[in-house]
C-alpha cells in the first residue's frame, strides 16, 4: 500500500515537472524542470528495488547530462523567442503524434494489466549493483572502454569547437594601444625637442 502511494506521488511529481518543462519559454527553467523529472524517476526506481538504476539516473542524467544541456544553452546565448508563422502546421503534427502516444500508452497499460503476475525471488541477483559491475568489467569490458574513448573524443571536440583560433578583438585592442603609444612617444619627443 505504501509503495503504491509513493509511486503515484513520484509519478505525479514527474508529470508536473514534465508539463512545467514544456510550458516554460525560458530554456534554463525548462532544464531545471527536467532535473525534477529525472529526480522523480530516480525515486520511482528506488521504490521498484532498482538502486543501481536510480543512482545512474541521478549521476548521469540529472548530473552530467543536465550540466551539458545548461552549458549548451549558455553557450548559444539564445535571444527572446520570435514567433514563427511559417511553422504553424507543426501544431497539428504534434497534436496527432501526441494522440498516437496516448493511444500507445493505453495499449501498454491494457497489455500490462492482462499479463499474468509472477512472483519475484529475493535470491536473484539480476539488477543488483554487484552483478552489473562484474558484468561490465569482465564480460562487457570492450564496449565500456569504447564508450569511454567516445566520450573523451566528444569532450575534446567540444573544447576545440568552443575555442576561437583567432581573436580579432584582442589583437585589434593591442594594435590600437601600440599605435596610441607610438603617437604619444612621437608627440612627447616632438615637445621635448622644442
Amino acid at each position: 500500500m505504501a509503495s503504491d502511494v509513493l509511486f503515484f506521488l513520484f509519478a505525479g511529481f514527474a508529470i508536473a515537472c514534465a508539463v512545467s518543462m514544456v510550458y516554460h519559454k525560458n530554456q534554463l527553467y525548462s532544464a531545471i524542470s527536467l532535473v525534477g523529472v529525472f529526480i522523480s524517476l530516480s525515486c520511482i526506481y528506488v521504490t521498484l528495488a532498482a538502486p543501481f538504476i536510480a543512482a545512474v539516473q541521478i549521476l548521469i542524467y540529472a548530473g552530467a547530462i543536465m550540466v551539458l544541456v545548461v552549458f549548451v544553452i549558455m553557450l548559444l546565448n539564445l535571444d527572446e523567442d520570435r514567433p514563427l508563422n511559417r511553422l504553424r502546421f507543426l501544431y497539428a503534427v504534434g497534436g496527432g503524434l501526441g494522440l498516437l502516444l496516448l493511444a500507445q500508452t493505453f495499449f501498454i497499460f491494457y497489455a500490462v494489466m492482462r499479463a499474468p503476475n509472477h512472483s519475484v525471488e529475493a535470491n536473484e541477483s539480476v539488477g543488483k549493483t554487484l552483478s552489473i559491475g562484474q558484468a561490465m568489467y569482465t564480460e562487457y569490458l570492450l564496449p565500456v572502454e569504447i564508450v569511454g574513448v567516445l566520450l573523451l573524443m566528444a569532450i575534446i571536440g567540444g573544447v576545440v569547437l568552443s575555442r576561437r583560433l583567432t581573436q580579432p578583438q584582442i589583437t585589434l585592442v593591442v594594435d590600437n594601444e601600440m599605435k596610441q603609444r607610438n603617437e604619444e612617444e612621437a608627440n612627447d619627443g616632438f615637445r621635448i625637442a622644442h
